[in-house]
């Protein structure tokens, strides 16, 4: 597992025991912008997680497929994620 994955899995991590608290604070009935403002930041933590993973596929596989000369494939594949990514 290269250095941006194990970062993308720490940070997958946390997002994880942030979840799990919000849904502690949601059955302890908590305040609902201390709630929201907890959602926020998980949501923040997958976006970061996300963007280490699509750096990491830049970086070495639409890379090595350049190299290779079928390129063009993994240009479309990030084409697609970025549409999915704007139009949220």
């Amino acid at each position: 597992m290269n250095d941006q994955r194990q970062q993308a899995l720490q940070v997958l991590k946390t997002a994880k025991g942030q979840i799990e608290a919000i849904i502690r604070m949601l059955e302890e009935d908590r305040y609902c912008m201390d709630i929201s403002n907890q959602i926020i930041a998980a949501q923040s933590l997958l976006k970061k997680a996300n963007l280490l993973i699509l750096k990491q596929h830049m970086e070495h596989c639409v890379t090595e497929a350049f190299e290779q000369g079928n390129g063009s494939k993994k240009i479309e594949e990030i084409i697609d994620i970025l549409a999915k990514v704007i139009n949220k």
